[in-house]
Protein backbone atom coordinates (compact mmCIF):
# COMPACT_ATOMS: atom_id res chain seq x y z
CA UNK A 1 0.00 0.00 0.00
CA UNK A 2 1.35 3.78 -0.98
CA UNK A 3 0.62 7.16 0.04
CA UNK A 4 -2.20 9.36 -1.40
CA UNK A 5 0.61 11.11 -2.72
CA UNK A 6 2.76 8.53 -3.74
CA UNK A 7 -0.38 7.38 -5.79
CA UNK A 8 -1.20 11.48 -7.43
CA UNK A 9 2.46 11.44 -8.40
CA UNK A 10 3.08 8.35 -10.16
CA UNK A 11 -0.41 8.52 -11.79
CA UNK A 12 0.27 11.97 -13.22
CA UNK A 13 3.47 11.00 -14.32
CA UNK A 14 2.34 8.49 -16.30
CA UNK A 15 -0.45 11.07 -18.13
CA UNK A 16 0.30 12.98 -21.08
CA UNK A 17 -2.07 15.62 -22.62
CA UNK A 18 -3.80 14.50 -25.86
CA UNK A 19 -3.43 16.04 -29.30
CA UNK A 20 -4.85 19.75 -29.32
CA UNK A 21 -8.04 20.66 -31.44
CA UNK A 22 -9.28 23.77 -33.11
CA UNK A 23 -12.83 24.35 -32.58
CA UNK A 24 -16.22 26.77 -32.15
CA UNK A 25 -15.64 29.28 -29.49
CA UNK A 26 -19.67 28.64 -28.41
CA UNK A 27 -18.54 24.82 -27.70
CA UNK A 28 -15.30 25.50 -25.98
CA UNK A 29 -16.74 26.26 -22.86
CA UNK A 30 -14.49 24.06 -19.68
CA UNK A 31 -12.24 23.28 -22.36
CA UNK A 32 -8.95 24.63 -21.75
CA UNK A 33 -6.78 27.23 -24.19
CA UNK A 34 -3.83 25.20 -26.03
CA UNK A 35 -2.49 28.79 -26.36
CA UNK A 36 -1.58 32.02 -24.84
CA UNK A 37 -4.01 34.26 -26.43
CA UNK A 38 -3.00 38.09 -26.13
CA UNK A 39 -5.49 41.17 -27.31
CA UNK A 40 -5.39 42.22 -30.98
CA UNK A 41 -8.52 45.22 -30.02
CA UNK A 42 -8.11 47.12 -27.15
CA UNK A 43 -11.20 47.61 -24.70
CA UNK A 44 -13.05 49.37 -25.40
CA UNK A 45 -12.35 49.92 -29.02
CA UNK A 46 -12.98 53.95 -28.83
CA UNK A 47 -13.60 56.04 -26.11
CA UNK A 48 -18.10 55.60 -25.57
CA UNK A 49 -20.22 56.77 -23.59
CA UNK A 50 -21.34 55.26 -19.91
CA UNK A 51 -24.67 57.22 -19.95
CA UNK A 52 -27.50 57.81 -22.13
CA UNK A 53 -27.32 62.04 -21.94
CA UNK A 54 -25.32 64.53 -23.48
CA UNK A 55 -21.93 65.18 -24.54
CA UNK A 56 -19.89 68.26 -23.68
CA UNK A 57 -17.08 70.47 -22.82
CA UNK A 58 -16.65 70.16 -18.56
CA UNK A 59 -15.37 73.75 -18.46
CA UNK A 60 -18.55 74.56 -20.42
CA UNK A 61 -20.95 73.22 -17.68
CA UNK A 62 -21.94 75.82 -15.00
CA UNK A 63 -25.53 75.76 -13.85
CA UNK A 64 -28.40 77.17 -15.48
CA UNK A 65 -26.25 77.75 -18.74
CA UNK A 66 -27.66 77.26 -21.96
CA UNK A 67 -26.06 74.89 -24.53
CA UNK A 68 -26.98 74.05 -27.74
CA UNK A 69 -28.10 70.70 -28.96
CA UNK A 70 -26.23 70.45 -32.54
CA UNK A 71 -26.36 67.05 -33.09
CA UNK A 72 -27.21 63.34 -31.94
CA UNK A 73 -24.56 60.07 -31.86
CA UNK A 74 -26.78 57.00 -31.24
CA UNK A 75 -24.71 53.95 -30.17
CA UNK A 76 -23.26 52.18 -33.42
CA UNK A 77 -21.39 53.99 -36.17
CA UNK A 78 -19.55 57.36 -35.66
CA UNK A 79 -21.05 60.16 -37.63
CA UNK A 80 -17.80 62.35 -36.90
CA UNK A 81 -19.76 64.92 -34.94
CA UNK A 82 -17.63 67.69 -32.87
CA UNK A 83 -18.61 69.96 -30.29
CA UNK A 84 -17.52 73.80 -29.77
CA UNK A 85 -18.23 75.63 -26.94
CA UNK A 86 -21.61 76.31 -25.89
CA UNK A 87 -22.71 72.97 -27.73
CA UNK A 88 -23.69 70.05 -26.65
CA UNK A 89 -24.85 66.72 -28.63
CA UNK A 90 -27.11 64.33 -27.54
CA UNK A 91 -25.51 60.71 -26.52
CA UNK A 92 -26.27 57.30 -25.80
CA UNK A 93 -25.04 54.42 -23.54
CA UNK A 94 -22.04 52.87 -25.90
CA UNK A 95 -21.68 55.69 -28.73
CA UNK A 96 -18.33 57.05 -29.64
CA UNK A 97 -17.82 60.43 -28.08
CA UNK A 98 -17.89 63.29 -30.28
CA UNK A 99 -14.35 65.45 -31.26
CA UNK A 100 -14.59 67.99 -28.89
CA UNK A 101 -16.59 66.90 -25.87
CA UNK A 102 -14.40 65.44 -22.60
CA UNK A 103 -17.37 64.47 -20.52
CA UNK A 104 -20.91 63.18 -20.75
CA UNK A 105 -23.68 64.56 -18.31
CA UNK A 106 -26.87 62.77 -17.49
CA UNK A 107 -30.11 63.16 -18.86
CA UNK A 108 -31.50 63.28 -15.06
CA UNK A 109 -29.19 66.51 -14.58
CA UNK A 110 -30.27 68.57 -17.96
CA UNK A 111 -33.35 70.64 -18.26
CA UNK A 112 -34.39 70.34 -22.09
CA UNK A 113 -35.43 73.81 -23.64
CA UNK A 114 -35.91 72.99 -27.17
CA UNK A 115 -33.05 72.80 -29.06
CA UNK A 116 -31.08 73.59 -25.79
CA UNK A 117 -30.48 71.95 -22.50
CA UNK A 118 -29.19 73.74 -19.28
CA UNK A 119 -27.30 71.49 -16.63
CA UNK A 120 -28.28 71.36 -13.19
CA UNK A 121 -25.04 69.92 -11.78
CA UNK A 122 -21.56 70.23 -11.61
CA UNK A 123 -19.58 68.23 -14.80
CA UNK A 124 -15.63 66.63 -14.66
CA UNK A 125 -13.58 66.66 -16.67
CA UNK A 126 -13.82 62.77 -17.90
CA UNK A 127 -17.39 62.01 -16.11
CA UNK A 128 -19.47 59.18 -18.08
CA UNK A 129 -16.48 58.32 -20.72
CA UNK A 130 -15.22 55.26 -20.94
CA UNK A 131 -12.10 55.35 -22.36
CA UNK A 132 -9.90 53.27 -25.03
CA UNK A 133 -8.37 49.92 -23.74
CA UNK A 134 -9.58 50.92 -20.23
CA UNK A 135 -11.01 47.54 -19.77
CA UNK A 136 -8.14 45.30 -21.95
CA UNK A 137 -4.90 47.31 -22.95
CA UNK A 138 -3.91 46.33 -26.83
CA UNK A 139 -1.26 43.69 -26.33
CA UNK A 140 -2.20 42.54 -23.16
CA UNK A 141 -2.61 38.76 -22.59
CA UNK A 142 -6.15 37.38 -22.18
CA UNK A 143 -5.86 33.60 -21.53
CA UNK A 144 -2.94 31.88 -20.48
CA UNK A 145 -2.20 28.55 -21.95
CA UNK A 146 -3.93 25.80 -19.85
CA UNK A 147 -6.91 27.84 -17.96
CA UNK A 148 -9.73 27.05 -17.91
CA UNK A 149 -11.73 28.51 -20.50
CA UNK A 150 -15.63 29.64 -19.00
CA UNK A 151 -18.35 31.49 -20.12
CA UNK A 152 -16.92 35.09 -19.63
CA UNK A 153 -13.49 33.76 -21.30
CA UNK A 154 -15.03 32.80 -24.27
CA UNK A 155 -17.08 36.02 -24.38
CA UNK A 156 -13.57 38.13 -24.06
CA UNK A 157 -11.97 36.32 -26.72
CA UNK A 158 -15.55 36.98 -28.63
CA UNK A 159 -14.76 40.25 -27.95
CA UNK A 160 -11.60 39.94 -29.90
CA UNK A 161 -13.06 38.78 -33.00
CA UNK A 162 -12.68 34.81 -32.66
CA UNK A 163 -15.27 32.55 -33.55
CA UNK A 164 -12.34 29.81 -33.28
CA UNK A 165 -9.89 28.81 -30.35
CA UNK A 166 -7.55 25.82 -29.85
CA UNK A 167 -8.05 23.88 -26.93
CA UNK A 168 -6.96 20.48 -25.72
CA UNK A 169 -7.81 17.15 -26.69
CA UNK A 170 -11.01 15.28 -26.18
CA UNK A 171 -11.08 12.87 -23.39
CA UNK A 172 -13.41 9.45 -24.27
CA UNK A 173 -14.25 7.56 -21.55
CA UNK A 174 -16.08 3.75 -20.86
CA UNK A 175 -17.55 2.89 -17.26
CA UNK A 176 -17.39 -1.04 -16.59
CA UNK A 177 -19.85 -1.88 -13.32
CA UNK A 178 -18.94 -5.18 -12.24
CA UNK A 179 -20.58 -7.80 -10.05
CA UNK A 180 -23.54 -10.23 -10.18
CA UNK A 181 -25.48 -8.75 -6.85
CA UNK A 182 -26.09 -5.25 -9.35
CA UNK A 183 -29.63 -4.43 -11.20
CA UNK A 184 -30.26 -1.77 -13.28
CA UNK A 185 -32.22 0.63 -12.42
CA UNK A 186 -36.06 0.20 -13.93
CA UNK A 187 -35.50 -3.62 -13.23
CA UNK A 188 -36.97 -5.09 -9.71
CA UNK A 189 -34.48 -6.59 -7.50
CA UNK A 190 -34.53 -9.69 -6.03
CA UNK A 191 -32.90 -10.85 -2.11
CA UNK A 192 -29.23 -9.90 -1.98
CA UNK A 193 -29.24 -7.47 -5.22
CA UNK A 194 -28.51 -3.78 -5.01
CA UNK A 195 -29.18 -1.03 -7.96
CA UNK A 196 -26.28 0.23 -9.70
CA UNK A 197 -25.76 3.57 -8.41
CA UNK A 198 -22.58 3.65 -9.18
CA UNK A 199 -22.38 3.92 -13.15
CA UNK A 200 -24.63 6.70 -12.65
CA UNK A 201 -22.44 8.62 -10.34
CA UNK A 202 -18.91 8.20 -12.97
CA UNK A 203 -20.86 9.21 -15.46
CA UNK A 204 -22.12 12.30 -14.20
CA UNK A 205 -18.99 12.68 -12.95
CA UNK A 206 -16.94 12.31 -15.78
CA UNK A 207 -18.95 14.55 -17.98
CA UNK A 208 -19.07 17.10 -15.48
CA UNK A 209 -15.42 17.46 -15.59
CA UNK A 210 -15.28 17.28 -19.33
CA UNK A 211 -14.71 13.70 -20.97
CA UNK A 212 -16.79 11.99 -23.28
CA UNK A 213 -18.54 9.00 -21.91
CA UNK A 214 -18.68 6.71 -25.14
CA UNK A 215 -19.28 2.92 -23.50
CA UNK A 216 -20.49 1.61 -20.09
CA UNK A 217 -21.58 -2.22 -19.84
CA UNK A 218 -22.21 -4.22 -17.01
CA UNK A 219 -19.75 -7.37 -16.32
CA UNK A 220 -21.35 -10.52 -14.13
CA UNK A 221 -18.43 -12.22 -11.64
CA UNK A 222 -17.26 -14.21 -14.59
CA UNK A 223 -13.89 -13.57 -15.74
CA UNK A 224 -14.09 -14.45 -18.98
CA UNK A 225 -16.84 -11.99 -19.70
CA UNK A 226 -15.11 -9.53 -17.67
CA UNK A 227 -12.25 -9.94 -20.18
CA UNK A 228 -14.18 -9.54 -22.99
CA UNK A 229 -15.85 -6.51 -21.57
CA UNK A 230 -12.50 -4.90 -20.51
CA UNK A 231 -10.77 -5.09 -23.83
CA UNK A 232 -13.56 -3.25 -25.55
CA UNK A 233 -13.40 -0.58 -23.43
CA UNK A 234 -10.23 -0.24 -23.91
CA UNK A 235 -10.55 1.50 -26.83
CA UNK A 236 -11.26 4.77 -24.83
CA UNK A 237 -8.89 7.44 -23.23
CA UNK A 238 -10.14 6.31 -19.86
CA UNK A 239 -11.77 3.37 -18.32
CA UNK A 240 -13.40 3.33 -15.25
CA UNK A 241 -14.06 0.04 -13.54
CA UNK A 242 -16.07 0.04 -10.73
CA UNK A 243 -15.95 -2.89 -7.96
CA UNK A 244 -13.85 -5.74 -7.89
CA UNK A 245 -10.54 -4.40 -7.37
CA UNK A 246 -10.28 -5.95 -3.48
CA UNK A 247 -8.69 -9.35 -3.03
CA UNK A 248 -11.84 -11.63 -2.29
CA UNK A 249 -12.21 -14.53 -4.29
CA UNK A 250 -14.73 -12.47 -6.55
CA UNK A 251 -12.58 -9.84 -7.35
CA UNK A 252 -11.37 -10.42 -10.95
CA UNK A 253 -10.18 -6.85 -11.96
CA UNK A 254 -6.85 -7.05 -11.11
CA UNK A 255 -6.45 -10.85 -13.17
CA UNK A 256 -8.82 -9.93 -16.04
CA UNK A 257 -6.49 -6.74 -16.31
CA UNK A 258 -3.66 -8.52 -16.36
CA UNK A 259 -4.88 -11.22 -18.88
CA UNK A 260 -5.30 -8.29 -21.38
CA UNK A 261 -1.89 -6.76 -21.32
CA UNK A 262 -2.40 -4.01 -18.90
CA UNK A 263 0.35 -2.84 -16.80
CA UNK A 264 -0.44 -2.25 -12.98
CA UNK A 265 1.01 1.14 -11.40
CA UNK A 266 -1.19 1.29 -8.27
CA UNK A 267 -2.64 -1.14 -6.68
CA UNK A 268 -3.97 -0.15 -2.81
CA UNK A 269 -3.61 3.14 -1.62
CA UNK A 270 -3.48 5.10 1.92
CA UNK A 271 -6.54 7.12 2.21
CA UNK A 272 -9.98 6.39 3.63
CA UNK A 273 -12.60 6.04 2.14
CA UNK A 274 -11.16 4.27 -1.10
CA UNK A 275 -7.95 1.96 -0.47
CA UNK A 276 -8.75 -0.88 -2.48
CA UNK A 277 -7.80 1.20 -5.78
CA UNK A 278 -5.90 0.64 -9.06
CA UNK A 279 -4.20 2.25 -11.68
CA UNK A 280 -2.88 0.94 -14.94
CA UNK A 281 -2.59 1.50 -18.85
CA UNK A 282 -3.01 -0.51 -21.17
CA UNK A 283 -2.02 1.06 -24.83
CA UNK A 284 -3.72 4.30 -24.80
CA UNK A 285 -6.22 3.74 -21.87
CA UNK A 286 -5.26 4.89 -18.48
CA UNK A 287 -7.37 2.18 -16.31
CA UNK A 288 -8.56 2.92 -12.81
CA UNK A 289 -10.46 0.25 -10.70
CA UNK A 290 -12.34 2.05 -8.28
CA UNK A 291 -14.07 0.69 -5.11
CA UNK A 292 -17.53 -0.64 -5.07
CA UNK A 293 -18.37 1.12 -1.95
CA UNK A 294 -20.01 4.63 -3.76
CA UNK A 295 -18.76 7.00 -1.53
CA UNK A 296 -15.06 5.38 -1.82
CA UNK A 297 -15.70 5.12 -5.89
CA UNK A 298 -16.68 9.40 -5.29
CA UNK A 299 -13.43 10.68 -3.36
CA UNK A 300 -10.98 8.53 -5.11
CA UNK A 301 -12.50 9.68 -8.71
CA UNK A 302 -11.96 13.25 -7.08
CA UNK A 303 -8.40 12.76 -5.90
CA UNK A 304 -6.61 10.41 -8.60
CA UNK A 305 -8.87 10.11 -11.67
CA UNK A 306 -9.73 13.84 -12.07
CA UNK A 307 -6.62 15.47 -12.00
CA UNK A 308 -5.60 12.94 -14.80
CA UNK A 309 -8.85 13.74 -16.91
CA UNK A 310 -7.77 17.76 -16.46
CA UNK A 311 -3.85 16.78 -17.47
CA UNK A 312 -5.22 15.01 -20.69
CA UNK A 313 -7.44 17.97 -22.04
CA UNK A 314 -4.38 20.17 -21.18
CA UNK A 315 -5.03 21.64 -17.89
CA UNK A 316 -2.05 23.80 -16.13
CA UNK A 317 -0.74 22.43 -13.35
CA UNK A 318 -2.40 25.11 -11.14
CA UNK A 319 -6.02 23.96 -12.16
CA UNK A 320 -5.81 20.29 -11.44
CA UNK A 321 -6.61 20.84 -7.62
CA UNK A 322 -9.76 21.32 -5.75
CA UNK A 323 -10.54 24.61 -5.10
CA UNK A 324 -9.71 24.99 -0.81
CA UNK A 325 -11.42 27.41 1.45
CA UNK A 326 -11.09 27.98 4.98
CA UNK A 327 -14.00 27.08 7.33
CA UNK A 328 -15.22 26.52 10.78
CA UNK A 329 -15.54 23.75 12.17
CA UNK A 330 -19.48 23.34 13.98
CA UNK A 331 -18.61 20.24 15.61
CA UNK A 332 -15.69 17.62 16.81
CA UNK A 333 -14.50 15.38 13.91
CA UNK A 334 -11.98 12.58 14.92
CA UNK A 335 -10.05 10.27 12.40
CA UNK A 336 -8.61 7.10 14.88
CA UNK A 337 -7.75 5.11 11.88
CA UNK A 338 -3.93 4.95 10.31
CA UNK A 339 -5.21 6.74 6.92
CA UNK A 340 -5.99 10.59 6.04
CA UNK A 341 -9.77 10.35 5.96
CA UNK A 342 -11.97 12.60 3.21
CA UNK A 343 -14.68 13.56 5.36
CA UNK A 344 -17.90 14.89 3.94
CA UNK A 345 -19.93 17.73 4.74
CA UNK A 346 -21.90 20.88 4.12
CA UNK A 347 -19.70 24.34 3.65
CA UNK A 348 -22.62 27.11 4.14
CA UNK A 349 -21.38 30.47 5.51
CA UNK A 350 -18.05 29.77 6.23
CA UNK A 351 -19.03 26.77 8.57
CA UNK A 352 -18.57 22.79 7.49
CA UNK A 353 -21.03 20.24 8.76
CA UNK A 354 -20.34 16.66 8.34
CA UNK A 355 -23.45 15.26 6.68
CA UNK A 356 -24.89 11.95 7.66
CA UNK A 357 -22.94 8.85 8.60
CA UNK A 358 -19.21 8.71 7.10
CA UNK A 359 -18.88 4.89 6.10
CA UNK A 360 -18.04 4.11 2.37
CA UNK A 361 -21.55 2.66 1.64
CA UNK A 362 -23.20 5.99 3.12
CA UNK A 363 -24.78 7.69 -0.48
CA UNK A 364 -27.66 9.51 1.17
CA UNK A 365 -24.89 11.58 3.35
CA UNK A 366 -22.95 11.78 0.48
CA UNK A 367 -25.90 13.29 -1.40
CA UNK A 368 -26.24 16.13 1.03
CA UNK A 369 -22.73 17.29 0.80
CA UNK A 370 -20.52 20.11 -1.36
CA UNK A 371 -17.31 19.35 0.43
CA UNK A 372 -14.37 17.23 1.79
CA UNK A 373 -12.38 17.92 4.75
CA UNK A 374 -8.89 15.71 4.88
CA UNK A 375 -8.16 14.80 8.64
CA UNK A 376 -4.75 13.78 8.82
CA UNK A 377 -4.30 9.73 10.39
CA UNK A 378 -4.49 10.19 13.96
CA UNK A 379 -5.90 13.40 14.16
CA UNK A 380 -8.57 15.46 15.60
CA UNK A 381 -10.09 18.91 15.01
CA UNK A 382 -12.53 20.49 17.47
CA UNK A 383 -15.44 22.66 17.01
CA UNK A 384 -14.66 26.48 16.42
CA UNK A 385 -11.40 25.19 14.72
CA UNK A 386 -10.69 26.85 11.37
CA UNK A 387 -9.54 23.90 8.63
CA UNK A 388 -9.33 24.08 4.64
CA UNK A 389 -11.84 22.10 2.74
CA UNK A 390 -12.49 21.46 -0.81
CA UNK A 391 -15.17 22.32 -2.70
CA UNK A 392 -16.04 19.74 -5.45
CA UNK A 393 -19.77 20.89 -6.15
Amino acid sequence: MISEEQAYQQILAATNPLPTRKISLTDAGNCFAAEDYFAQTPLPNFDNSAMDGYAVKASDCVRDKSLKVIGEQPAGVDRQLRISLGEAIRIFTGAPIPDGADAVVMQEDVEVHGSEISINTEVQPGEFIRRRGCDLAEGQKVVSKGQRLRVTTTAALAAQGLSEVTVGGRVTAAVVSTGDEIVQPGLSLRPGEIYDSNSVLLKSLLEGWGAEVRFAEHSRDDEQALIGCLRRATANNVLLISGGVSVGQHDLVKSALTAIGAKIDVWRVAIKPGKPFLFGKTGGCHVFGLPGNPVSSFVTFLKFVRPAILLMMGAADNELPLRTVSARLVEDVVNASDRPHYIRGQLTDGEFTTSGRQESHALFGLSRSNALLRVPAQKTFRAGEFVHVELWD
